[in-house]
């Protein structure tokens, strides 16, 4: 087990040296940690279970975004605790420990990539690789009060990543610090450097953030003040995403109606679209993992063992429909945002959960989180989760999601708003809601 200095985020530690010392470098000077799902040549993949580690043997390769950020000049420092099989967004392992949210040490740190997130938070590292599949790295992010960007779909190189499901499986990154998230972008997306532009209109998803138990002024506000501040308050629109979504979606009529949609504050159009992507991955779920779930019968924990096994036994009906339903949100919410268009939703529905919380008790938090998880997830949209401070001792944050291949200009964008939103946050802190 990691030390208690170490926040309980690191499988194992080691110094990997940068592959070039040159001075002009991006990420010179800067250290990061690997999310235990990245291949890493001469060290077994864990994929957060002993029974995986114990019957998989070293790597023979390394990951290329491994390779990018060595060779962007950063130096490695370890590999992290994750979640199971990358199979929760809560960050709880009961094999390894749960790493120490450390924006509030009594909740769970979020998962999958638990102990990525936790190790910049802690300040451990300056920044770190993580996976976003159903929304493993936006979430950690959100729970422990840091930078989390989940790029578009493709953008980023998987190979070298244990797989969950392929239609969304994404590298995404940590940072506590707006210009390293940039520049690790930079590195990892291997785009040239463009000079910043601004927003052509930033749409406010009113319902989405009426999904919030907690006041939704105190994270719009901030936003709002901040962009009226910087572009100007012309740019502004709000909008029902649930109601676009449902307008111009149509393959989305399949799933309407099956699952929990008709709970009270539920925006049922995007609980659709959170049940047709959960379709798909797990489907692709069992393709990758069947036989060797089959056959080992790993020991997994509480949620994870009900929602693997679950993943085993799905068929592959409907799944034409699924496919149908993720080209036609990306051209919906294409046609939404335009080039220079960003949509702000909540990143979760509200403040991490306590550790060990009943799986049960939780269903309600899961079902509104992935209907706003699943918008970049179902489009392949890229989406930053931003952090904006603490309400009742809890870490807040908003999301900002940008048109598939929009990366850099998001990134830019979180540049730009940043010392704005710090001015802000202080503001809205002081304030009572």
């Amino acid at each position: 087990m990691a030390l208690e200095s170490d926040y309980g985020a690191f499988m194992e530690k080691f110094i990997l040296q940068p592959s070039c010392s040159l001075h002009e470098l991006p990420l010179k000077g800067l250290t990061f940690a690997i999310k235990d799902i990245f291949d890493l040549d001469g060290y077994v993949t864990g994929f957060g279970n002993p029974d995986w580690a114990r019957t998989h043997s070293a790597a023979t390769s390394t990951a290329p975004a491994i390779l990018a950020a060595l060779s962007g000049g950063a130096t490695s420092v370890g590999k992290t605790v994750m979640d199971e099989m990358a199979y929760s967004i809560n960050g709880e392992n009961i094999h390894y420990g749960t790493p120490k949210n450390p924006s509030a040490p009594d909740r769970v740190p979020g998962g999958s990539s638990s102990g990525s997130a936790v190790a910049v938070g802690a300040m451990l590292v300056d920044f770190s690789l993580g996976t976003d599949t159903g929304g493993s790295v936006r979430v950690p992010a959100s729970f422990c009060g840091i930078l989390g960007f989940r790029p578009s779909h493709g953008a980023v190189s998987t190979m070298g990543v244990i797989p969950m499901a392929q239609s969304f499986d994404t590298v995404g990154w940590f940072a506590r610090d707006a210009e390293i998230l940039n520049r690790v972008g930079q590195v990892l997306l291997q785009l040239p450097i463009v000079e910043p532009v601004k927003p052509s209109h930033i749409i406010i998803a009113e319902d989405c953030f009426q999904l919030l138990s907690i006041p939704s002024g105190r994270v719009t506000t901030v936003l709002v003040n901040s962009v009226e501040k910087l572009f100007g308050g012309q740019i502004l629109k709000y909008a029902s995403l649930g109601d676009y979504v449902e307008d111009n979606v149509p393959s989305l009529k399949h799933f309407m109606g099956k699952g929990p949609q008709d709970q009270e504050h539920n925006i049922v159009p995007l609980v659709a679209l959170s049940s047709a992507m959960r379709l798909l991955q797990r489907y692709e779920f069992k393709i990758n993992h069947d036989e060797w779930v089959t056959t080992v019968k790993p020991n997994l924990g509480p949620g994870i063992f009900e929602r693997v096994w679950e993943a085993v036994r799905t068929t592959d009906e409907n799944i034409d429909i699924c496919h149908s339903v993720k080209t036609e949100l990306r051209a919906a919410l294409t046609g939404l945002l335009g080039d220079f268009g960003i949509l702000a939703i909540p990143t979760v529905p509200g403040p991490p959960p306590k550790l060990q919380t009943d799986p049960s008790t939780l269903e309600t938090f899961r079902v509104r989180a992935f209907a706003l998880l699943s918008v970049a997830g179902v489009s392949g949209f890229c989406q930053v989760s931003i952090p904006l401070g603490m309400y009742d001792n809890l870490p807040v944050s908003i999301s900002l999601l940008a048109k598939h291949g929009s990366d850099r200009f998001l990134l830019n964008l979180v540049q730009m708003l940043h010392e704005t939103l710090k001015e802000q946050i202080e503001m809205a802190q002081n304030k009572s809601w």
